[in-house]
């Protein structure tokens, strides 16, 4: 929650850079080279918010980093949807700084401290249905930044894991796997449940080897009944079983993708996600590199300077 101090006491706060999720609020306050000042997180992700209390909900989180040096802020990730603040529609690829910078839906500046913006996020069309995302599109141009990087493959994942592709600086493409939300479905609401120890430690010789079966190409809907019949014939015990079953949907996802030894892939998420995407991606003889949370501030701030352009 915000506290009492006054706006004068962060004379340096160029950039309230906000990402909201379903079910978290992350901000940070950057100064004008885009260096993180402060970091704040709390549960109030937009389920959790009445439609008419958002600007209540920031001000009370972010309202005593607000200066008087013309501070702005830019909120990505699901404010931007239709259970968020000002739903915001996206931007179409190929997309990169400038195409988003002036799709960002600014909220209301006569009622508003400071200026607000909404990020768009982007979308683009498969032959059988369009694909977007939200909040992902920051994290890569975030990486961008960071890495120095005009072109390549970026992999976010997550719940639903996405594959962007990335040329002359412009987000060309993507496409979502649901790959964690399988796998929370397999684990916890199939036949499945009854023997995986979910919450047992993670074993990475375990994982490894749900990687190769997936590899092998027999497809997820056979593979997935291997995590039954392992343990109905004692193989594997329910700890590594779990991390067996994520062996088989990540390397499902790499399966589907086919990256190439000759690429090097960056890799933005938590360290547990990436490290396991890392390994798995290894399996294949692919390098990655791996970037954190430190990428959405990166993005925000990257747009931040656009706008200043």
């Amino acid at each position: 929650m915000a506290s009492n101090t006054p706006p004068s006491a962060h004379p340096r706060t160029a950039l309230i850079a906000v990402d909201w999720g379903t079910s978290a609020l992350r901000g940070a306050r950057l100064d004008a080279d885009g260096r993180v000042l402060e970091e704040r997180a709390s549960a109030q992700g937009i389920l959790t918010v009445p439609p008419d209390q958002f600007a209540t909900v920031f001000e009370a989180n972010y309202g005593d980093w607000i200066g008087t040096y013309g501070t702005i802020s830019l909120i990505s990730g699901m404010a931007g949807s239709q259970q968020g603040w000002v739903q915001t529609p996206y931007c179409p690829c190929p997309a990169g700084f400038d195409e988003v910078a002036a799709q960002l839906r600014w909220i209301d500046a006569k009622t508003q401290r400071p200026r607000i913006a909404i990020v768009p996020g982007l979308s683009c069309e498969h032959p059988h249905a369009p694909d977007v995302m939200r909040g992902e599109e920051v994290q890569i141009f975030g990486a961008m930044q960071l890495t120095g990087l005009r072109d390549g493959l970026f992999v976010l994942p997550g719940t639903h894991s996405k594959w962007a592709q990335v040329q002359g600086g412009r987000v060309t493409g993507f496409k979502t796997y649901m790959t964690g939300e399988f796998y929370a479905l397999l684990s916890q609401h199939s036949i499945l449940a009854k023997t995986l120890g979910a919450d047992g430690a993670f074993d990475a010789a375990a994982f490894c080897q749900g990687v190769d079966v997936a590899l092998q190409g027999a497809g997820l809907l056979h593979t997935a009944f291997s995590a039954r019949s392992l343990a109905l014939f004692s193989r594997l015990g329910a700890t590594p079983l779990a991390s067996y079953l994520s062996g088989l949907v990540i390397g499902e996802e790499l399966r589907s993708q086919q990256p190439q030894a000759s690429q090097t892939l960056i890799l933005i998420g938590s360290d547990a996600l990436t490290s396991r995407y890392a390994m798995a991606l290894a399996r294949r003889g692919v390098a990655s590199q791996r970037l954190g949370s430190e990428s959405t501030w990166a993005g925000l701030h990257a747009l931040a300077q656009t706008l200043q352009r």
